[in-house]
């Protein structure tokens, strides 16, 4: 979640049930509810609205080494309109190549990674990803592995 440190991840008071009820592929729609839910039972926390457009289960406060401090969602997703969007820990495609290697079809940008279709990659590759992503964000896992 590098990449959306701004006033951007700021949790808001809006509905997660609105944003959904708004994406207007209902396929992709579907895909963010079981999205949802995944990570809901990964962190074990209720989904929350970060900013306008970013769904967020639980906090975790970050420190840079730069000084650079604030507080950001443990997981987090945006249903976009040509895929979603998966926040995870930073640098995670040359952490968890192995992972990435079993997920199927994605994309990955600077702490994101990006699939069009739930149905299409592997659910255990994703739920490994989001659930090291958290385990970073609270301390129990380092980093690098």
């Amino acid at each position: 979640m590098a990449a959306k440190k701004g006033p951007a991840m700021r949790r808001t008071s809006a509905s997660v049930e609105g944003l959904l009820a708004r994406v207007p592929d209902g396929q992709r729609r579907e895909d963010a509810r079981r999205l949802c839910a995944m990570m809901q039972q990964i962190t074990g926390e209720p989904p929350v609205m970060w900013g306008s457009s970013i769904i967020g289960f639980g906090t975790y406060h970050y420190r840079y080494a730069s000084g650079h401090e604030g507080d950001s969602a443990l997981a987090s997703f945006s249903p976009r309109s040509q895929h979603l969007a998966i926040y995870l820990v930073g640098e995670f495609e040359s952490r968890h190549q192995s992972v990435l290697a079993r997920l199927g079809p994605h994309k990955t940008g600077k702490g994101c990674l990006y699939v069009r279709r739930l149905d299409d990659v592997d659910q255990g590759a994703l739920r490994e990803l989001i659930d090291r992503s958290v385990r970073v964000h609270k301390g129990v896992d380092r980093a690098s592995t």
